[in-house]
């Protein structure tokens, strides 16, 4: 029986993949890969939701509006549902219930559906659409970046506190 052996680049992806798990388990916290998963959650959720909501808007892809018995079911009312599921897990679940990762996964689509429609709930009008609506694109992408800078100052925040620790324990000893 012959084999072959896989090609170059489908072993780098393995061993990338390979290496982002460890490090993903090994490197970050729960606290942190609870966050990492939340923030990741948010971004895809708050870019999807843009986009079927463009597609919606132009008549494209197979998407349409829910509505129920005629009223429109705005997709923040989603987003608090799975919102208060995480909030019966954090209130009633254990702690390997609550540092599953489908519970930040959760937290962050959940909070991403809610920040997409801020701009309603701040107005308690639908001004999506309306120039008022901006408010909740720049909420979406602010919060998107700030988790970004937070990740990417991770391994700064981390040096600055070895160094600060290493020396409060000389001046101590």
């Amino acid at each position: 029986m012959t084999t072959t052996a896989p090609s170059p680049s489908s072993a780098a992806d393995l061993s990338t993949v390979d290496e982002l798990r460890t490090g993903f388990h090994e490197d970050l916290g729960p606290g942190e890969r609870a966050t990492l998963v939340s923030w990741l959650a948010f971004t895809a959720t708050f870019a999807a939701v843009r986009l079927v909501t463009y597609s919606i808007r132009d008549k494209k892809g197979p998407f349409r509006n829910v509505s129920v018995g005629g009223a429109h079911i705005h997709h923040y009312m989603w987003g608090i549902g799975l919102l208060s599921g995480v909030g019966a897990v954090a209130v009633r679940g254990d702690d390997r219930v609550r540092r599953h990762p489908l519970v930040a996964g959760a937290y962050g689509s959940g909070l991403a559906l809610i920040v997409d429609e801020f701009a309603l709930l701040l107005d308690l009008q639908d001004v999506y659409w309306a120039k008022q609506g901006r408010v909740s694109v720049d909420l979406g992408v602010g919060a998107v970046a700030l988790g970004g800078v937070g990740f990417a100052a991770l391994p700064l925040l981390r040096r600055l506190a070895r160094h600060r620790g290493a020396r409060r324990g000389r001046s101590v000893a």
